[in-house]
Formats: structure tokens, C-alpha cells, sequence
């Protein structure tokens, strides 16, 4: 039997990689016909790939290439450097391709990362389409492709003049503390303008995402005359992975263990993704807050990276960690909390004792909230976050608020502190037992769990995109 060879070109951070490499599986999973190659880009400052690709069954219709890697001249600004490494890989990809495609199985097609939309050029050169892996949502694309629209036709002055925003994918108007960062900045400008370029010149765009999650979103791509006549939208997810290889340290067997003493959605679980972390008085509001609202808790909190240093937050050492918590803290939550470092955080979401999520509002994590169930308190910190907030909590409602316009600039502070009465009452709601917001969470994770299975929205969306790609060879 013939394969068809399917390129993917990942972007090399954690919360692109990981979602990547599941929907690689997903699809040799679904169609034997399929052979996957990944390319792998390492950038300065992201951690190694092979973390995530070890766990990952190497097979004849999965693959690895390590593509070598590329420095920038030492001058480089953080907000173009992305886009000059993505360059510079692509006399690597270039090569990597040829080899492949003299070895064996047609080219079908490319799938690249959301911010590698410009090798559009190299699937140009092997005459194949080039589809899009967007690890956002629905909602959060169309958001883009309008906002890229509306830059191209209105000056940028006026644009930040304007308080709020009407969005297709949005059935509420945007307030603009809502947007994401670079979208309305001078400084991000070539990002953002290239990016969404890209976008708009895909074959097609596949969104970790499902139809009953975004129904108006999804149905605005359909309807909506800015967005018909765009590229076509695969939304295939929720694409995560329910059961991962834990890192196996002492530490998450005995977060589990604490877990099982606890009574059923009693925990209120704090976690701010790989990248996320707070200054000392931040973290002594959270701290009053915990302890006021006299909940139960698992408190992953990191030690901030140095200022200036292109680096991931650290866990804090024993001694350190006393600091920075108010006196005695540790001590009067013995036995109601833990603080910890790193968090198997998929884990402790699908723990029954897990009743509610403070959350940056990453899309992976609001994808396995909602997979397992748990409702969450939003506190977004950078790239889509305060968008995703916006959207679970006056879209969805499946989001209490913690704060939506909370924001920590590039390389830079946070906006404001939040105060210690403001993230109690977050906690308290997101705990609530009885609260509408659970329910309706509870109900989407069940349509979450059927819509990957046969006849459910995202398998009829799988179908037609394999279709797609084989219809190329």
C-alpha cells in the first residue's frame, strides 16, 4: 500500500509541541494510509524536544528528523527573532524534504505550526498544500483574521481609540483590554501582520477545538461574509492527551496519594502554565486569599525567572519558598493544602477530589478543564489568555472571573495586583457546588469525550481532512 507523506513542522515550545505531536498520533491512529515525518526546530531558551517525543511509539508511519539548529546575529529584537529563526531553518527544511520525498511515499501535504506560516514558500516549491495547526481556538482565530483585516483598511491610532470590538466568532462585543497584546501594538506589528498573512494563504487550518464547544464560532466561519471566503477550518479536538506519562518523581505520586484523602471536588487547583509566575506581593495575596476563603487547595507556584533572562520559571527551594509566603503560612494550611513546584497538572485535573481550576487560561489547560470537568476561575497573563478568559466566562460559561484585563507585559510587570478579596471570591465561586457554571461545564465534558468517537463532530471533521491530504497523491 502507497502512504501518503505528510510533513509537520512544529513550533518548539511546550504548549505548541505537545498538542502537535497528539494530533500527529490522532491521525495515523485514524488512517494507515498516513505517514507522518516531524521536523524538529530547537530554538535558544525552549526546553529539548525529546522530553515529549520519547514517549511517543516510533513507527513506520511516525518519524523524527532533528533539524540542526540556527543562531541569530546578537542585535536580533525579541518580536522579530521568532520569525528570523523560522527563516533561517528553511534551507534545513528545504533539504530535510527532498531527502524524503527521494526516499519514499508521495508529498500530500504540510502541516505547520500556527507561527510557521511562513514556509508556505517551501510547500509551494513541492507543489503541495500547506495546512495550518492552530493551537488556539475557534473564537480566538477568527479574532486574528478580523483584526488583521481591519489593520490593513483603518490606521492603528484609531483602532486603539476604540473601547470595544464587534468580532464574527463573538456573539458579545470585545472589550479591547481583552485582545491580546500584540494584535493592536506598533512594536508587534510585523508578528502579527505576517502571521495572520499566513493564515489567510493556507490550503486549510485545523483548530484543536470541536464544534460543540464554539457552535457560534464555528458556524460564523460558515455565515459570517468576512470569514466564508477564507480558508476552510478542520476543527478536530479537543486534541490532549487524557492519560500522560507522568515524570514519575516522588513528588506527583504523592500530590495523587493527598488527592485521594480528599473529598470529591473539594480542591481548588492553582496552576499558571510552564511559563507563568508572580512577584512576592502577587503571591502574598494569593496566599491571604487561600487561606480566607478556607478551601482546600493545590498551589503550583513557581519562582519567576530573572529579570531580563529569556528563561522558564524554576520551582523554589524549601528555604526560599518560607520567604516569600506570609509568616506561618505553611504551617496554619498544613493538612487543607499543598504547595508545590512543577504540577502533573493533567492529573490533578482528573482527579475526583479536584473541584475547580484557578487558571491562566492556556488553551491546553482549558481544554483539559473542560475535558474532565472542572470549572475555571480565570486569570489570564500574556499571548491569547485574556481572550480565552473573555470567552469562557461571557461566551461559554464555563469561566467565573478572577480578572479578565490582567495582563504582564513582554519583558515587563504585570499591570496591577490582584487583590487578595478579589481572588478569594474567585475561589469560592469556582467551588460552588451548586453553581450554574458547573453544570455547564460538567455537560461539556461529556460532549468533549463523544465528539473524537465515531459520528461525533470532530471524527466527521477528521475524515474529511484525511480525505483532503489523500486526494493530493
Amino acid at each position: 500500500m502507497k502512504k501518503a507523506q505528510v510533513v509537520f513542522i512544529p513550533f518548539p515550545a511546550p504548549s505548541h509541541l505537545v498538542s502537535t505531536l497528539e494530533f500527529a498520533k490522532l491521525l495515523i491512529n485514524h488512517d494507515d494510509r498516513l505517514r507522518i515525518t516531524i521536523l524538529l526546530m530547537k530554538f535558544p531558551h525552549t526546553p529539548d524536544t525529546d522530553v515529549y517525543t520519547k514517549t511517543l511509539p516510533i513507527s513506520d508511519s511516525l518519524n523524527f528528523i532533528n533539524l540542526p539548529e540556527c543562531s541569530l546575529p546578537p542585535d536580533t529584537k525579541p518580536n522579530s527573532a521568532m520569525h528570523a529563526l523560522i527563516e533561517a531553518q528553511k534551507p534545513n527544511v528545504k533539504q530535510a524534504v527532498s531527502d524524503l520525498t527521494s526516499e519514499e511515499g508521495q508529498l500530500a501535504a504540510f502541516v505547520v505550526d500556527m507561527f510557521c506560516t511562513n514556509m508556505i514558500d517551501i510547500a509551494k516549491e513541492f507543489s503541495v498544500p500547506m495546512l495550518v495547526f492552530f493551537t488556539s481556538g475557534v473564537a480566538s482565530l477568527g479574532m486574528n483574521l478580523h483584526l488583521h483585516t481591519l489593520r490593513e483598511n483603518v490606521d492603528l491610532n484609531q483602532l486603539l481609540q476604540l473601547t470595544e470590538f464587534s468580532i464574527p466568532g463573538f456573539a458579545n462585543s470585545v472589550p479591547s483590554y481583552s485582545l491580546p497584546g500584540s494584535v493592536l501594538s506598533k512594536e508587534w506589528e510585523f508578528f502579527f501582520m505576517s502571521y495572520c498573512r499566513g493564515l489567510k494563504n493556507a490550503d486549510g487550518i485545523i483548530v484543536n477545538s470541536f464544534e460543540e464547544l464554539e457552535s457560534y464560532s464555528v458556524q460564523s466561519f460558515y455565515s459570517h461574509p468576512e470569514l466564508a471566503g477564507l480558508p476552510i477550518i478542520y476543527p478536530v479536538g479537543p486534541i490532549l492527551n487524557p492519560e500522560p506519562k507522568i515524570k514519575g518523581t516522588v513528588d506527583s505520586d504523592d500530590i495523587i496519594k493527598w488527592l485521594d484523602d480528599q473529598p470529591p471536588s473539594s480542591v481548588v487547583f492553582l496552576c499558571f502554565g510552564s511559563l507563568g509566575s508572580f512577584d512576592e506581593d502577587q503571591v502574598k495575596e494569593i496566599a491571604h486569599a487561600i487561606e480566607n476563603s478556607g478551601a482546600r487547595f493545590m498551589w503550583a507556584l513557581r519562582k519567576p525567572k530573572p529579570k531580563g533572562v529569556m528563561a522558564a520559571p524554576t520551582d523554589y527551594p524549601l528555604s526560599e519558598l518560607v520567604s516569600v509566603l506570609p509568616e506561618g503560612f505553611l504551617d496554619r494550611t498544613n493538612g487543607i493544602g499543598r504547595v508545590i513546584g512543577w504540577a502533573p497538572q493533567t492529573q490533578i485535573l482528573a482527579h475526583p477530589a479536584t473541584g475547580g481550576f484557578v487558571s491562566h487560561c492556556g488553551w491546553n489547560s482549558t481544554l483539559e478543564s473542560v475535558y474532565f470537568g472542572v470549572p475555571i476561575a480565570t486569570w489570564p497573563l500574556s499571548a491569547e489568555q485574556q481572550t480565552n478568559a473573555f470567552q469562557l466566562v461571557h461566551e461559554l460559561k464555563i469561566g467565573v472571573e478572577v480578572a479578565l484585563d490582567y495582563r504582564v507585559e513582554f519583558n515587563g510587570g504585570p499591570n496591577y495586583l490582584v487583590t487578595a478579596d478579589k481572588i478569594e471570591k474567585g475561589i469560592r465561586s469556582v467551588l460552588d457546588k451548586d453553581g450554574e457554571v458547573r453544570k455547564n461545564v460538567k455537560d461539556m465534558s461529556e460532549k468533549s469525550r463523544k465528539t473524537l468517537l465515531e459520528g461525533g463532530s470532530s471524527y466527521i471533521y477528521l475524515g474529511r481532512l484525511i480525505d483532503y491530504i489523500m486526494n493530493q497523491v
